[in-house]
C-alpha cells in the first residue's frame, strides 16, 4: 500500500529495511522530558515505527550508559566496528553489561527504529548495593543512571 506524503512530512521521515521488514521513523525536532509514574525520565530523540517489544521478544539495541553527571560510559555499543549491539529477551532477568530493570520499562514503550535518552532512578537500577560490572568498572550505590538507547530490531516471540 502506497500513500502520498507532503514534502514537509516526507523530508522528516526515513525508511529503513531490516531483513525484509520496512518501517518508518522520524527524528524529533525538540526533545521534551517525559516522566513516568515510576520516576524514569526520558527524552524522545527519534520516534520508531516498527513493532513494540513484549515479554519474550528478542530485542537488539545499541546502548550507551553512564552514571548521571559522569562522562565515563560503563557500556557503549555505538560507533565502533568492534562493538556489537546487545541482544536481550524482554523479561529474562538478570540482565548483564550494565543493563538494569529500568531499561525494560523503557523498551516496552519503544518501537524498532526509536531512540531515547533515559534517566533511571537508583531504585530501578542497581540500588543500595551498586554493581561490579567486571574489568574494574563499578556503579556506585544509589547511582542514578543515564542511557542512550536505540532499538535496532524487535523479533516477535512465537505464539
Amino acid at each position: 500500500m502506497l500513500c502520498q506524503l507532503s514534502p514537509t512530512v516526507y523530508a522528516n521521515l526515513k525508511i529503513v529495511a531490516i531483513i525484509g521488514f520496512f518501517y518508518l521513523y522520524r527524528d524529533v525536532e525538540k526533545a521534551e522530558e517525559v516522566v513516568l509514574p515510576n520516576g524514569i525520565r526520558y527524552y524522545e530523540l527519534r520516534v520508531g515505527g516498527g513493532a513494540a517489544p513484549r515479554p519474550g521478544d528478542l530485542v537488539v539495541i545499541d546502548v550507551k550508559g553512564k552514571v548521571l553527571g559522569s562522562e565515563e560510559a560503563f557500556v557503549d555499543t555505538f560507533g565502533s566496528d568492534k562493538k556489537k549491539p546487545l541482544a536481550l529477551v524482554v523479561g529474562s532477568r538478570p540482565y548483564s553489561k550494565g543493563i538494569c530493570d529500568g531499561i525494560e520499562y523503557v523498551l516496552m514503550t519503544m518501537k524498532a527504529g526509536g531512540k531515547r535518552r533515559v534517566v533511571i532512578p537508583p531504585g530501578l537500577c542497581f540500588g543500595e548495593k551498586g554493581a561490579d560490572l567486571g574489568s574494574g568498572v563499578q556503579i556506585p550505590p544509589l547511582a542514578t543512571l543515564e542511557y542512550i538507547i536505540e532499538v535496532d530490531k524487535v523479533s516477535i516471540a512465537p505464539a
